[in-house]
Formats: C-alpha cells, structure tokens, sequence
C-alpha cells in the first residue's frame, strides 16, 4: 500500500513507566480530535484491561501484548484510520513485528520516549516504581527487567527537556511527512 496523503497512520508511543506516553497521546489526540481527524487510542493499561488481561508481565506475555496492538493498530491504519499507541513495549523486536503489521496497511511513526530512568522514577505518579524496588513488584521495566531502546525511531524525544507542545510537534511533522 502506497503512503499517500490520507492514508492511515499509527503513532507508536513507547518508553518507560512516566516517560510522558499517556500526556503526549493525550495532547496529540486533543489537537487532532479539535482538527475534525478521529482517533483510536490504544493505551497499554487499557488495552491490558480489555484484550490481553490474561496475560502476565513474561517476555512471551509482553510480547504477545504488543503484536495484539500492532495488530488491531493495522486494521485501523488498513481504513484509513489515525491511532495513537501509548505502551511501553519494551523489547526491540515486538516493536518491529507491530510495525510491520502496521506497515502492510499504511504509514507506522515510532515515538521513543526517551526520558531518563531517573526522572521517570521521580516522577512515579503510579508508585510503582518504589513498588519495583521494594520488591512487591517482579519483572518491572527498567528495574528488574529491561528496556530496549528503539533502533528505528522517527521521533526520539526527551520529555524531561522537551516541553509537551514542541513533542506534538515534532510528532505531528513526523505523521504528515513533513
């Protein structure tokens, strides 16, 4: 399928625990919902809730998790459709196997969130990351299990250091080919 102006696009927004996924996916949606463009979000909490609450937080797991986003992002992309993946997706190679479900259907942009381990912490609006290090919390990214950064990037963005309006925009110019 050609890239052609129109198509569908999913913006894969990826990073840690507190990186900003959720607060980028929201300002960007907002901006795009008040353009008249609609938009499926696929948030990993929600989607954890709602497609994949049998799975656990293995590899296998985390995996599988993220080839189910890809695969219903594609099905949106494959209508035309805009989505907006927020996941921390933590493993290169899942990564790329949602991107190339997206890619048979339309245009994939990968958003790495790439805000340090130690602002995230600061910023642990869940707690979960004194739950990790504490111990209550096994296989928890960054702590005890790992984070693979992204190889093939469109938009690296440091949300410790770039305010939220320029990472929409950076993201935005990244969506429509600019």
């Amino acid at each position: 399928m050609s890239a052609a102006q129109g198509s569908g696009v999913a913006v894969f927004l990826t990073g840690y625990s507190g990186a900003g996924k959720s607060t980028i996916a929201d300002a960007l949606i907002a901006q795009l919902d008040a353009e008249g463009r609609p938009v499926t979000v696929l948030d990993g909490d929600v989607v954890r809730t709602h497609l994949s609450s049998e799975l656990t937080f293995s590899r296998e797991h985390r995996d599988l998790n993220i080839r189910r986003i890809g695969w219903v992002a594609g099905e949106v992309v494959k209508h035309g459709g805009t989505v907006v993946v927020a996941a921390i997706a933590p493993y290169e190679a899942a990564r790329e196997e949602a991107r190339a479900l997206v890619e048979k259907q339309g245009r994939f942009v990968l958003v790495h969130l790439s805000t340090p381990l130690e602002v995230c912490e600061q910023r642990d609006v869940k707690g979960l990351y004194a739950k990790a290090r504490s111990g209550e919390i096994r296989e928890f990214t960054g702590i005890s299990d790992p984070y693979e950064p992204p190889v093939r990037a469109e938009v690296v963005v440091d949300t410790s250091v770039v305010p939220l309006e320029e990472s929409v925009a950076r993201i935005r110019a990244a969506m429509d080919g600019l």
